[in-house]
Parts: structure tokens; sequence; C-alpha cells
């Protein structure tokens, strides 16, 4: 799908009091116009035109990344904007509020005058969980590196390293692979595995060493989620058991990834499914991913009932940790089909023993 396709069925989400909109989000910029610069704002009208505005530093790199797209060199890109709304004769405007600081609201309603601003909410967001064909080839590519740097890091994990050494190596993988990182590397050793979000530290590998791993990497702006853990040495019994459990889980899940399935309820059929093991919950089942590494939908308990659709890629995180000792969580990034689910991250779910 191309920018004008997305502008167009953009005007499906509009509010009906606003024929048009001011997207100042950055992500939402890009995903509609193409631009990637670090300032910027659109103005997307009723028949799906848009004018970008962006500062004298990225006028060259607008022109050539967006287009089709009308280009207003300022430094006030949102205020610019809203002017030219006001100039058009629109009698309201649509505006991001919740990417809104007070301050540039404030600025936004003075430059308004008699124009009516009205909140365009998830809109945006909302469009974007549904990917076209450009979109999960580089979902794809990004997850296709992600497991080929899994399968090469797997090398370093021996005694003596530690876990900085590792989120080092796999950062040079993906370069090596003309993709840079989707999200800091979560490399975690030992106990320090039982922490959800590990920063890696110098923590020195041992044998017996559970090593939770949570990496993707960034294709083209489209981030890869994966998660596996390992044993160095020889696996102790209860770590053995962990993994199965978790393994068991993260299967069953996946499995209720399809077109209909309610964000919410996956959520609870994971934490009834890790409670029965006898453990605490640590965190939501999954979310969406696309030009953010956590975008809607989210499975969690709080998400809205919406239903998952085709060509939607969601993660599939279940994990189980256990303070002091160790944690265990397994993540595969996929995408809805028609039958279910495609995983995009194939990488063994089996417990290594390295």
């Amino acid at each position: 799908m191309t920018t004008v396709a997305r502008r167009s069925g953009l005007g499906r989400t509009v509010p009906d009091v606003a024929g048009a909109c001011l997207v100042t989000n950055l992500v939402n910029v890009r995903y509609l116009t193409g631009f990637t610069g670090s300032n910027g704002a659109a103005l997307i009208r009723p028949d799906g035109s848009a004018v970008l505005a962006t500062d004298g530093r990225y006028a060259e790199q607008a022109a050539g990344e967006a287009p089709d797209v009308e280009i207003v060199v300022t430094r006030d890109v949102a205020g610019e904007l809203v002017r030219k709304a006001c100039s058009d004769g629109l009698d309201a405007l649509a505006i991001e509020r919740r990417h809104l600081t007070m301050t540039i609201g404030d600025r936004l309603s003075e430059a308004a005058g008699e124009l009516r601003l009205v909140d365009l909410g998830d809109a945006i967001e909302n469009l974007r969980t549904v990917k076209d064909d450009d979109e999960l080839e580089a979902l794809r590519r990004a997850c296709a590196v992600t497991d080929e740097v899994f399968t090469s890091v797997l090398g370093e994990l021996r005694p003596g390293v530690t876990e900085r050494d590792v989120s080092w190596a796999m950062s040079a993988q993906m370069h090596a692979r003309g993709a840079t990182t989707a999200f800091p590397s979560i490399v975690a050793f030992g106990a320090n595995s039982a922490r959800p979000h590990h920063q890696p530290t110098d923590r020195v590998l041992e044998r017996g060493d559970l090593v939770k791993m949570d990496f993707g990497a960034l294709v083209d702006g489209y981030h890869a989620d994966m998660t596996r853990t390992v044993v160095v040495g020889d696996a102790a019994a209860w770590q053995r058991e962990l993994h199965e459990q978790v393994r068991q889980i993260q299967e069953a899940c996946r499995q209720e990834v399809r077109p209909g399935a309610v964000p919410a309820q996956l959520d609870a059929h994971a934490r009834g499914l890790v409670e029965e093991t006898g453990h605490d919950v640590a965190h939501g089942l999954g979310h969406g991913v696309g030009l953010e590494i956590h975008e809607a939908p989210f499975l969690v308990d709080r998400s809205p009932a919406d239903t998952l659709v085709e060509r939607v890629p969601v993660t599939v995180e279940p994990g189980i940790y256990l303070p002091g000792r160790g944690g265990v969580r397994i993540e595969d990034t996929v995408v809805v089909t028609a039958e279910g689910n495609d995983p995009l991250t194939r990488s063994t779910r089996e417990l290594l023993v390295i």
C-alpha cells in the first residue's frame, strides 16, 4: 500500500466533525508520508492529499522521501500547518492530542483562531496495525536477521564472557547483515534472567547458568522481537522443567492467535496457564510490532475489545521468573493469517544446552 492509499484510508477514521487532520507524531508522519527526519508534521486533507512541514535541515530529504506531497519549510512545523488549514477554509481539524505537550497544544489553539481543534485519538495507530506487503516483507527480513544472529551468538556463550560482551556481539552481527538493533538487547545470565527487562552488566557467564536473550533486528524501519533462553554447561532438573513449562505455554498461546481472537482474552489465557504452574505472572502476553517495537494491538488485560485480523503482527512472549534463581521467556513475532498465524521468528524453541 502506498502512502497515498494510507492517507486515503485515514479518512475512514478521522472524527466526523473534522475532515482533515494534523499529524505530529513522527512515526505516524513517516507512515503517512515516508519522511524519516527528526522534525516534521503533516496536514492530511479530506481528499488524501498532504502537506509536509519540516525545517531547512531536511528540505532536500523531505523532497526525496515524500515526492507526492507539498513541502513547507518552516521552524514552526505544526503551527504553520494549522494556519494552512485555516486558509483552506476548514471548519475543524483533528489533532493528535495525546502526542502534544500542553505548551504546544496552547500554541496550536492560538494559531487555530476560530478553527475548531478536535481529538484524533488513536486513529493512525489503529490504521498502522494491519500491514501491507512491503511492511510484512521488511518484518520478515528483520526476523530472518534476528534468527541468524541468534544462531551466530550461540558460539559466543562460553564461561568468562560478560552480558555486555554478548550484547555487543549481537549488535555487531546485526550490522554485519545490514541491520541495526531494534532496541537495546536484553542479555541476562544466571539469577539475572529472573528480571524480565534486565540491562546487561559485567556479570560473567558461568557453567550451569540460564542465559536469557531478548533482542531483534531493525530493517527499513520495522522491528523484530524474539526471546530465547538457553543453558550453558549442564542443565539442572529445575531449569529443564521451567523451560518446558514455558515452551508448552508459549505453544498453546501461539495456537490461539488467529482472526477473531480478542487480545485481552489471549492474555487471560496465558495468565491462567502460568498460574496453573504455581507461579506469578510478571507481564502481558505480547504486543504489536512494526514501525515501533511496542505498538497496537497490545495483548494485555487492559486492551480494547477489538479482535485480531489478518496481516497484524504481534509477539507471543510468556515467561516464568524465579527471583534469585533464574527465569525463562520464549518469544516469537508472528503475523495473523486466514488459517491462524505464521511465525516470523523461527529459531528452535526447544531447550539448547551449550
